[in-house]
């Protein structure tokens, strides 16, 4: 179908959400609502996308900064109206035209192909999406007449006690010959409230003599409209268990998939195994053979082939393969984990370089340094990289070991196998092969 234009519908206060947040950015899995709404109706490829806005709309637009076209519905006069403020930007040279909710977030592009497909304008000028299930949740009831066409649309203030019984309705969805609605989008009569509805053109049209034509969606809960806090976490809930869903069958193990949260942006590798209540979100990588979890959290992060992460928390860290965390480890911005560290209870790593098989127990704090490989950090190990004013490197060759309670007085370096005694408070550079200790340290021997 060729010049297909999407006019959505994001004007509404949201009241019921009761937020100093547009109803629309409100977020579904780590992304808004109208993202959802966009990234479906992308993939028919339209002309051009509409997406009417009103309350709140310089937050919206800033947004989605180029992924669509805006018009301001002000003042708010229902959807007919929110519709006709559309065509001031998509001009009068388009086929047909596509009308969807913002807040219908589950909506897939499947959906919106069937009724792309389904759509014959040689039958009339409109399709709507349906949908049968038992909750109404305020939708309009749909009429049909003997041939199987839509009649009319009852909203359900209006329904006859008969009515009410309908379980067929109207998603809010709809499909139009562009000349035709542009012609009589006019004609909408105001309700009792001073609004236009956009549901009134099925009458209008089957007044004219035309068949309203309708497509049912296949999975009723795509259409689980957003209107409350309470339909947020259904909405949710249903997407969440699809992308667990979709990991499962592309070989990963959720040991509890009920309490395992998977960001849209997250891949995983085959064989890995997520434990419960762990959360991979934002731009994250987990490689193949991996124990992830229990209880932890990975955010913008990439993990390797074969790591483990025990009761953890990695923040936008890289961790290379066969290294391990936990438990209660902590990789703050810009850590990176060699290929086989070993980072063990209580550790907290940020801004730092940890080289091939570096080992570092337990209970110590590394930032701002780069160690070389093979390097033993020993418990209580801290580096004073901090002076008040700026932060300070530290830097530890390869091979040394530094002993436990050691104390690093940034800026530092640490020669290779160099070594600490336990208690050590560095402020001066150890060369290679050096041992010392005390406080302050100081060299007590030197391999010649």
């Amino acid at each position: 179908m060729k010049n297909l234009a999407v006019v959505v519908m994001a004007a509404g206060m949201g009241t019921r959400m009761k937020s100093k947040t547009p109803k629309v950015l409100h977020p579904l899995l780590e992304k808004p609502l109208l993202w959802h709404v966009l990234q479906a109706v992308f993939a028919l490829q339209p002309a051009k996308t509409v997406v009417v806005v009103g309350h709140q709309s310089e937050q919206v637009q800033a947004r989605f900064t180029n992924q669509a076209d805006f018009v301001v519905q002000s003042p708010q006069l229902g959807t007919g109206h929110a519709v006709q403020q559309a065509r001031k930007v998509l001009g009068d040279h388009l086929d047909t035209v596509l009308v969807v909710p913002g807040d219908l977030p589950l909506l897939s592009g499947d959906t919106f192909r069937r009724m792309r497909d389904t759509f014959d304008p040689t039958l009339g000028p409109m399709l709507m999406l349906t949908v049968t299930r038992d909750n109404p949740q305020g939708f309009g009831r749909i009429v049909r007449d003997e041939a199987g066409f839509v009649s009319a649309i009852v909203e359900e203030a209006d329904c006859t006690p008969e009515q009410k019984a309908i379980r067929e309705l109207n998603v809010g969805a709809y499909i139009f010959n562009a000349q035709w609605l542009w012609q009589n989008l006019p004609r909408i009569p105001v309700s009792a409230k001073g609004e236009y509805y956009l549901t009134n053109l099925v009458g209008i049209a089957v007044s004219q003599g035309y068949r309203v034509q309708a497509v049912q969606v296949d999975n009723p809960a795509e259409t689980l409209g957003v209107n409350t806090r309470a339909h947020l976490a259904q909405a949710e809930s249903v997407l969440r268990q699809q992308v667990n869903q979709k990991w499962m069958e592309a070989g990963v193990t959720l040991v509890d998939p009920n309490t395992t949260y998977i960001g849209l942006d997250v891949t995983i590798g085959q064989d890995t195994v997520i434990y419960p209540n762990t959360y991979l979100l934002g731009q994250t990588t987990i490689g193949e053979d991996c124990e992830i979890g229990p209880n932890s959290y990975i955010i913008d992060s990439t993990v390797g082939n074969g790591c483990q992460v025990r009761f953890s928390v990695v923040e936008q860290a890289v961790m290379e393969n066969n290294v391990d965390i936990g438990p209660f480890a902590h990789l703050r911005k810009g850590a990176h984990l060699a290929e086989g560290v070993h980072m063990g209870n209580f550790g907290e790593v940020k801004n730092a370089y940890l080289g091939p098989g570096t080992k570092m127990g337990h209970f110590s704090y590394l930032g701002d340094i780069t160690t070389g490989k093979n390097v033993n950090i020993g418990a209580g190990t801290i580096t004073c990289n901090y002076d008040g004013v700026k932060k300070n490197p530290t830097v530890i060759g390869d091979n040394a070991f530094i002993g436990s309670d050691t104390m690093l007085v940034a800026p530092v370096k640490i020669g290779n196998n160099a070594r600490t005694g336990a208690g050590s408070v560095v402020t001066r550079d150890i060369p290679d092969d050096a041992l010392a200790y005390g406080v302050p340290a100081r060299v007590k021997s030197e391999k010649k």
